[in-house]
């Protein structure tokens, strides 16, 4: 792919994906504080292009007489939370254990290594669905059990650029003239590490996405009424043979939503190529 395709696929996911969330935050708002309220009178009422569709609900209604389109935008706001902020946690505390384990190495590495491959021994959504299980599905808690799903890859990353950044003559120097290993971290580690970081930022997004809709799509996720673009979709496919655009319209903004934030990731991998970012998208899609 020629640079200025590369550029132009970074830029247009970039900016889709700003749109999914300028319309899931601040979309809902602009819409009649009635909008998601139920009437059964005009319950499964289709899109706006078939004759029956209903006047002010262009993406039709749902078993409930619900709005579609303020249902899909307020199921996003769930969903974009638990995505953005468990991917979120997840780098900054990978970020935070592969630095340090990298950087200063010997018995620290070797317990983080330790932890991130007994982590990977098991099926995280298997370990998602018990947890929840027993402890609840509230948003707090789904962000939270994310987060510690997604902590792996952005340690074992960041770890390799440490152990790189450390043994460069310029650090040794440094270290030699006497300069802290805080220092040394924050001012040579933590800059070098930054475009990887955001890479895999955003290519966890768009796996956390998947996971907190299959989670609410098998009804673990947040607890109706609090829709989710995953519970949505669930409550959709009692009638995908009468009202198909019920589990349409959440299932189309979850696809569009890891395409460009797998991207996002991919243009920045290929804007930023270094021999530390090359291989970023393989790792995130072998997770």
């Amino acid at each position: 792919m020629s640079r200025r395709s590369a550029n132009l696929s970074l830029w247009l996911s970039l900016g889709t994906l700003l749109a999914i969330t300028l319309a899931c935050f601040l979309g809902s708002a602009l819409l009649p504080d009635d909008a998601g309220e139920q009437a059964l009178s005009e319950r499964l009422r289709p899109p706006f292009w078939s004759p029956d569709a209903l006047a002010g609900s262009p993406l039709g209604t749902d078993a409930f007489g619900r709005d579609m389109l303020a249902r899909t935008l307020e199921g996003g706001r769930v969903s974009l939370e638990v995505g953005f902020g468990a991917a979120t946690g997840a780098v900054l505390i990978g970020t935070l254990l592969g630095v340090v384990a990298g950087f200063w190495g010997g018995w620290l590495d070797r317990i983080v290594m330790a932890l991130a491959d007994v982590w990977l021994a098991f099926p995280f959504l298997v370990i998602a669905l018990a947890t929840v299980a027993v402890v609840g599905s509230d948003l707090p808690v789904l962000i939270a059990l994310l987060t510690l799903g997604g902590w792996v890859l952005p340690t074992r990353v960041t770890r390799t650029i440490a152990q790189r950044v450390r043994s460069e003559d310029y650090v040794v120097a440094a270290a030699g003239a006497g300069a802290s290993d805080a220092y040394l971290m924050r001012r040579h580690v933590l800059p070098q590490a930054l475009p990887v970081v955001l890479v895999v930022w955003s290519f966890t997004v768009g796996a956390l996405v998947v996971i907190e809709g299959a989670l609410s799509f098998l009804g673990l996720g947040v607890k109706p009424p609090t829709p989710s673009w995953g519970n949505i979709m669930s409550d959709g496919t009692v009638y995908l043979d009468t009202a198909w655009w019920i589990a349409a319209w959440p299932a189309t903004m979850i696809v569009l939503t890891v395409i460009c934030a797998n991207g996002l990731g991919n243009g920045l991998r290929r804007r930023w190529a270094t021999p530390d970012t090359s291989r970023v998208g393989e790792k995130a899609a072998a997770r």
